[in-house]
């Protein structure tokens, strides 16, 4: 439907203080210094998209963007309060808007050719839902590669009652990776070479002065056509990594009074980035995990992939600290200011050595073995198809992982020997009861698969361009859910339009999340109650789900 005159000029109103139902001055409040005028809330907001520029080290670059801004402004809805949300395309291409981690009907998930047509050129769609929850989350769009052109901001729920988690003041940190290349090349390139941005290659003096591998090890991996140096596919070489739309040197800053309990909403909206995520000087109480409150656990770092959110609690004193969120890989990371006063900073750490795949990320726990003992009998044991009889073998699998292990009590590639208290999601633990607490009636394993040379990635060794056929679900029915990852990247795979159950945790309040990183080689298994609708379940790194790890999960009311 072509958008009204009247339609226009209430979307361009959404540009300055508010949205059509205006905003909510405690809420700018809470979650100021995100961007000026950047929260709208109400009964009706208005969501204008377009391309434009958006200047990041002193450069302009293309983006798309919501509203004028990248991130797009915060929407700030109520759990339980009805909300229609126009977004009017002013684009020559398609979009469309996805509330991550919201559970809507599936009509409004916005995943075009699954749960809507898209919204054309010129087109406004309106999203109408009632919040059934409470807390951080975030959208973006499901439609070609926009989302790392810059179409996403952060959603807030606040709950209808009191809200467990109670603060003197609040921030919102949206981390994000941003490329000069447009998403179109920066794939085209991965295609060509799956490590055409690997810039941290191994060289002679790393070998001679032992900080890497060892000869052995080096020509054990060599054997077995392995890059251990291979943990991105994207990296800081063509990234700069932002917090609300800022890179390093802008600095986004925070403000709080000393000794005030700031609440720190963290959403990881990159592309292609696991942030680890650390402010030296102060501990994280980790009071939220993808929106669901959980019992209070404090750490002084946390690793957290694509499309994950955590609200910490930290008391800052006196002076000024920095915010860091190193990629995983250690090729950059971005960084941001919490200070009592405008114009304070706080240095900014060196980058720390990056990080080596090993065996146990190649599902081949080498512990107790003597490096190079067994080697081609293990090569070959990562391609045997008996390893992983539910995988249709060919040529976007590329290995088998012999031994896959669950991880889920490990911090996080590369943060095994940090120092200091990391995050694991053992950690996790429900703060309220779990609302299904059924034993699981059946159980379906899906296999993460991948060329990483070839960059293919599927589901069971295939790609969705294959037109697999959808995984079956009864709705209401109980069913565990296990991910084992053949690969040696980390995937953090999303469902949408529903909460699961990490199997391990204690019974009754085992952590809910609607997105979990599954480590190379690893093993996760949840639990969830199906809901009827056709339902994306894709890996959350944007070029993974580009080049195959996508499926759905068709939920009928009669039997799967």
């Amino acid at each position: 439907m072509a958008p009204k005159r009247r339609d226009l000029l209430k979307a361009a109103a959404g540009l300055g203080l508010a949205g059509i139902g205006g905003a909510s001055a405690w809420a700018a409040r809470l979650s100021e210094g995100l961007a000026p005028g950047a929260t709208l809330s109400g009964p009706r907001i208005d969501l204008a998209v377009d391309r434009g520029a958006w200047r990041v080290r002193g450069r302009d670059g293309s983006a798309v963007l919501a509203n004028g801004a990248l991130p797009g402004p915060l929407l700030r809805l109520r759990e339980g309060q009805p909300v229609r949300i126009a977004v009017h395309n002013r684009m020559r291409e398609a979009t469309s808007i996805h509330w991550h981690g919201l559970l809507v009907p599936s009509a409004m998930d916005g995943v075009p050719g699954l749960s809507f047509p898209g919204i054309g050129p010129g087109e406004r769609f309106d999203y109408a839902f009632t919040p059934r929850q409470s807390g951080t989350y975030w959208y973006h769009s499901h439609s070609g590669l926009q989302e790392q052109s810059g179409l996403f901001g952060p959603l807030i729920v606040d709950p209808e009652g009191p809200d467990p988690i109670t603060s003197d003041r609040e921030h919102v940190l949206v981390l994000s990776d941003f490329s000069f290349l447009s998403p179109r090349r920066i794939l085209a390139l991965l295609k060509a070479n799956g490590e055409a941005f690997n810039y941290q290659e191994q060289t002679l003096a790393g070998l001679i002065s032992g900080h890497d591998q060892t000869l052995r090890q080096r020509l054990a991996w060599a054997r077995m056509r392995m890059n251990p140096t291979d943990i991105s596919d994207v990296t800081g070489a063509v990234y700069t990594y932002l917090i609300n739309g800022r890179d390093p040197e802008a600095s986004w800053t925070g403000l709080f009074r000393p000794g005030e309990r700031v609440r720190l909403r963290v959403i990881n909206a990159s592309a292609q980035t696991i942030f680890d995520f650390r402010i030296p000087g102060l501990s994280l109480t980790v009071a939220a995990a993808d929106g669901q409150a959980v019992r209070p656990v404090t750490v002084d770092e946390l690793q957290i992939a694509n499309a994950e959110t955590y609200d910490l609690l930290v008391t800052p004193e006196d002076k000024a600290y920095a915010v860091v969120a190193e990629a995983s890989d250690r090729s950059g990371l971005a960084r941001a200011t919490l200070a009592p006063r405008p114009g304070m900073t706080a240095p900014t750490p060196p980058l720390r050595s990056r990080p080596l795949a090993t065996m146990r990320d190649m599902g081949m726990d080498m512990s107790g073995m003597k490096m190079g003992s067994g080697m081609p009998g293990m090569s070959m044991a990562m391609r045997d198809p008996a390893n992983a009889p539910g995988v249709r073998m060919g040529p976007g699998v590329e290995m088998i992982a012999p031994m896959p292990a669950d991880r889920t009590a490990e911090p996080g590639q590369g943060l095994d020997h940090a120092g200091h208290r990391v995050l694991t999601y053992r950690d996790l633990v429900a703060l309220n009861p779990n609302p299904d607490v059924r034993s699981p009636s059946r159980s379906v394993e899906i296999h993460l698969t991948g060329n990483m040379q070839r960059f293919i990635w599927g589901l069971d060794g295939v790609s969705y361009g294959q037109k697999p056929p959808p995984y079956m679900f009864r709705a209401g029915e109980r069913v565990r859910v296990t991910l084992v990852n053949d690969t040696m990247m980390a995937h953090p795979i999303h469902l949408h339009g529903h909460f699961f159950e990490l199997a391990d945790g204690p019974e009754g309040f085992r952590p809910r999340k609607h997105t979990v990183n599954v480590a190379p080689a690893g093993r996760v298994s949840w639990d969830f109650t199906p809901v009827e609708g056709d339902w994306a379940f894709h890996c959350h790194m944007l070029y993974h789900m580009a080049s195959g790890m996508f499926g759905v999960f068709a939920v009928r009311g009669g039997a799967a």
